[in-house]
């Protein structure tokens, strides 16, 4: 009598290489581009190497998708065996394929941070590559940026720029468009609003002179010296008594970060109605003095 199989033995004789094959189909990875993948170099070439990512068919590694600076030895960049992450950036070809990048991959995660930072208002340091007509280039880790030249400090004389670690905040910042602008001029803005207090007397030149106030350029932040803050008389005409150039002492009456708006006044500093315009130069003279009882008065009255 022959004996009875075991359901063990059963299966395995019913278990093709066929159905194996349909088995391993089921449960591979449906890799898709965009996808991060974790893998291990098992093969160089000429032009880059091999990966395995648990797939069917390996995955390729081109070699100037491996970093963003250039490649002079593959080894120390990509040892084989050890296991990094990789971004897919070119989805399965008829082998069953798939292309990875280290490069894509460092690019993302440049991308995050920067927004990152943009979020949470850090200023960003960046190296002057090259000069145009509308501003500078930058390399920002390794990206390419731009600032426009009304965004700079120093905008007279930009080739001298070049080779420059500058301190920049973000203007834009869109991946998808591979766009990044950035400002020389808000990140000293904000760097100089954190050393600003309400009450402290700050010095500057008259950049500019309008019907409604001056504004002071207080080395590379500008505040605005309202014609109701200049004196405690009425002001007809400022060019009669200022102009562009003119140095010029003033307390700070108000901080808005937000809008980047510092308010100036010079009015509580006069000992009398319409002394900023009688005696300048003694009020100018005893600013520090003046700023000290001034500030003692806010104190007081808030």
């Amino acid at each position: 009598m022959k004996p009875k199989s075991t359901p063990s033995q059963a299966n395995n004789t019913s278990f093709s290489m066929d159905d194996f094959a349909k088995a391993l189909e089921k449960h591979d990875f449906n890799f898709e581009k965009g996808q991060i993948v974790r893998g291990k170099a098992f093969e160089y070439t000429n032009d880059g190497a091999y990966i395995d990512i648990g797939a069917k068919s390996s995955a390729f590694l081109p070699i100037q998708e491996v970093t963003l600076k250039e490649v002079d030895d593959l080894s120390a960049l990509l040892p084989l065996g050890e296991e990094q992450e990789f971004l897919i950036i070119r989805e399965q070809d008829a082998d069953g394929q798939v292309t990875v990048s280290l490069k894509q991959l460092e690019i993302k995660q440049i991308w995050d941070k920067l927004a990152e930072m943009q979020e949470s208002t850090q200023s960003v340091q960046v190296k002057v590559i090259g000069v145009n007509k509308g501003g500078v280039t930058v390399d920002v880790r390794g990206l390419r940026g731009f600032i426009p030249r009304s965004h700079l400090i120093e905008k007279d004389n930009m080739p001298e720029l070049i080779g420059q670690a500058l301190t920049t905040s973000f203007l834009e910042l869109d991946q998808t468009r591979d766009k990044l602008v950035l400002s020389q001029r808000l990140a000293s803005q904000s760097a100089r609003f954190s050393e600003m207090e309400l009450g402290q007397l700050v010095e500057g030149k008259i950049s500019s002179i309008k019907p409604f106030g001056l504004f002071v350029d207080m080395g590379g932040t500008t505040g605005l010296l309202h014609i109701k803050q200049i004196s405690q008389t009425y002001i007809e005409s400022l060019p009669n008594f200022f102009q562009v150039g003119q140095p010029i002492k003033a307390m700070i009456v108000d901080l808005d970060e937000g809008r980047s708006r510092i308010s100036l006044s010079t009015r509580v500093l006069e000992n009398h109605p319409g002394e900023m315009l009688e005696n300048m130069a003694e009020v100018m003279a005893s600013a520090e003095a003046r700023a000290q009882r001034a500030s003692k008065n806010l104190s007081t009255t808030n």
